[in-house]
């Protein structure tokens, strides 16, 4: 797909959460989104980012997505995986790059992103939250509760979908799911791979006139909603 495709296809109709973790293809399914048609933001820190969003990924989604779900009872979830063998150092990799800016006091993350990493990676209450065994509990245990929580009854198992990007109809079942496969041609899809290796800054260098800003004030300034996890 090109980056130069026009912005003008249909909104879905309902608001998308990607809510696989960092390095399992959030950056690549958020460009082809885009790609699609859709206002999408990478990280959402303000009620505004995500009131005007159709797409939102990474944090605080991947550990919010139960309170999302109650904001936007009607919004559709997607969950991403990667194989262990591979995401575990490619987390590491994150981490590594990381941990300094999450610091609880003097890092300069955002405290949404704090938030988010220290709920589910347990960064703050590890001794090292870079070994590997952690990450791979980590990992299993978010997969696990996402898994739980949205087959736990029939109607909510159909906003949910589960994807793994080395799949070759991983972006046609995407865009069907969202309701978007009648506007493009599935069979043109593919997924552009970013954030491989030790690139991290992919989605910021990738320019779009349908990226929404993670910070993005509003009516209410730069302010979150208001729910706890």
């Amino acid at each position: 797909m090109s980056s130069h495709q026009p912005a003008s296809l249909a909104r879905p109709t309902s608001k998308v959460f990607i809510i696989g973790l960092p390095r399992t293809g959030t950056t690549s399914v958020s460009v082809a989104l885009l790609e699609m048609g859709l206002r999408v933001a990478h990280q959402a820190f303000t009620k505004q980012a995500v009131i005007l969003a159709d797409a939102i990924s990474d944090a605080p989604c991947f550990s919010d997505y139960r309170q999302l779900h109650s904001l936007y009872p009607d919004a559709k979830f997607v969950y991403l995986d990667r194989p262990l063998d591979a995401w575990v150092p490619s987390m590491q990799m994150l981490l590594s790059r990381m941990l300094v800016h999450l610091d609880k006091e003097r890092g300069r993350f955002h405290p949404l992103l704090k938030r988010s990493f220290g709920h589910t990676f347990g960064i703050y209450r590890v001794a090292d939250p870079m070994d590997a065994e952690h990450l791979k509990t980590c990992y299993q245990v978010h997969k696990q509760q996402v898994f739980d929580y949205f087959y736990q009854d029939q109607g909510l198992a159909q906003q949910f979908l589960s994807l793994q990007l080395d799949d070759p109809q991983s972006l046609p079942r995407l865009a069907n799911f969202i309701g978007l496969d009648a506007q493009v041609d599935s069979s043109q899809l593919t997924f552009h791979h970013l954030n491989r290796g030790r690139n991290v800054a992919s989605w910021d260098e990738y320019k779009h006139e349908l990226k929404i800003n993670s910070n993005l004030a509003g009516p209410e300034n730069r302010k979150y909603f208001n729910y706890k996890i």
